[in-house]
């Protein structure tokens, strides 16, 4: 072999030895996304609170994480604080507590909610929830229209959503029960706020067309930051959320 084809050799060796270093990258960084995707989209995701409508629970800086398969082990719960679509939006996100399941009466008196009253028109005679995580501010009454709401039955598949913060909240007294989901005809892929509806034989495997409303359960705060005073909240950093 000559000195030229033994350069020659040479550069074509250090050649695939950098196509063979920028493919292994490309591979690694390849297989992180699709895992971060991955568990995004199905083990857990991280929410920012923008407003006060869950206050004094969760404070606007907060940063939670949410359970995104909790609700293919078990049905939700009352209590159950849970990141969903707005039903009237579903690009945004709301995050409130569910009060009111499927097949239970629920009215709002004042500041007590009634489950299967069976004396609507005079609910003294029933007990309202214990609800020690709601307030009413700013002077503890309730106010506005959804003082009064009810009775109406939670229809299948249905959740009624309230917020803690019950006068300054956006809530299933003003735009009705919350949808967990809804059977397509299609598969639906969600990637952040774009949609892609891809055909599918759903009667085959219907859980593949199935349109989840519900993004999680509020689990736990991982990082607090009070804007107005420019400083961590560092006491309600690892706080589990009841």
């Amino acid at each position: 072999m000559t000195e030229t084809e033994a350069g020659r050799a040479g550069e074509e060796s250090r050649a695939r030895g950098e196509k063979s270093t920028f493919r292994e990258y490309a591979e690694a960084i390849g297989i992180a996304l699709l895992l971060a995707l991955f568990v995004r989209s199905f083990v857990v995701q991280a929410f920012k609170i923008p407003s006060g409508s869950m206050e004094d629970t969760l404070l606007i800086g907060d940063h939670l994480l949410v359970n995104k398969f909790l609700y293919w082990v078990r049905a939700p719960k009352r209590g159950d604080i849970i990141v969903f679509r707005y039903p009237e939006d579903e690009s945004r996100d709301f995050i409130k507590r569910v009060v009111a399941l499927p097949g239970e009466t629920v009215m709002v008196r004042g500041r007590g909610v009634y489950i299967n009253c069976p004396t609507p028109g005079e609910p003294a005679r029933c007990a309202p929830l214990t609800e020690p995580y709601a307030v009413f501010k700013p002077d503890g009454r309730a106010e506005g229209s959804g003082r009064d709401w009810g009775p109406r039955l939670v229809p299948p598949g249905h959740l009624l959503m309230l917020g803690d913060n019950r006068n300054n909240s956006q809530d299933s007294r003003f735009w009705g029960f919350l949808r967990m989901g809804a059977q397509l005809d299609r598969v639906r892929l969600r990637l952040g706020d774009f949609n892609l509806d891809l055909p599918f034989p759903c009667s085959l495997w219907p859980g593949a067309c199935w349109d989840d409303k519900v993004r999680g359960v509020a689990f736990v705060i991982y990082w607090s930051w009070n804007s107005g005073g420019g400083t961590v909240r560092w006491s309600r950093i690892g706080k589990s959320i009841r």
